[in-house]
């Protein structure tokens, strides 16, 4: 194989709390963005984003881009519990980026927003999410943020 292939995993739409500032950290300016819930819909998986299972570590780099961390436990239609974790970038103009500050509805297309997630779980049904690798794209939006993920082939 010479060029990577994938194929859809599922579309991720996270609903968010209010961001709590932590400020400048000697990591950089630290935010964290609690994930209040959402749900995942595939042909392979679907389910609900718990509440209270995860969060955003968002950290701004020096270079203006954000740095993402997190962790999510999804819950399958199955009732089987995995736990999600992806690392991400977004960036954009700063104009686009003060728009997304605001609030507004910018679409993907105007700005870079990235994640490689990886899952873990015990469930026997869903063993085969613990080897594969995923990406994703997304799209930020007034309160939550979208994802269309993928595994890589």
């Amino acid at each position: 194989m010479t060029e990577l292939m994938s194929r859809p995993l599922f579309t991720l739409s996270l609903t968010l709390h209010p961001i709590h500032e932590l400020g400048p950290t000697p990591a950089g300016e630290r935010r964290v963005v609690p994930v209040s819930g959402g749900r995942f819909e595939g042909d392979r998986l679907a389910g609900e984003v718990l509440p209270h299972g995860g969060s955003d570590l968002l950290l701004t780099r020096a270079d203006g881009s954000f740095q993402q961390d997190v962790r999510l436990t999804l819950q399958a239609a199955d009732g089987a519990l995995i736990l999600m974790t992806y690392r991400g970038v977004r960036h954009a103009a700063p104009e686009v980026g003060d728009r997304i500050a605001r609030g507004e509805a910018v679409g993907r297309s105007e700005y870079y927003l990235r994640i490689a997630p990886f899952f873990e779980t015990a469930a026997p049904a869903h063993g085969w999410l613990n080897r594969i690798v995923a990406v994703g794209i997304g799209e930020r939006r007034p309160g939550g943020v979208t994802y269309e993920v993928f595994e890589i082939l």
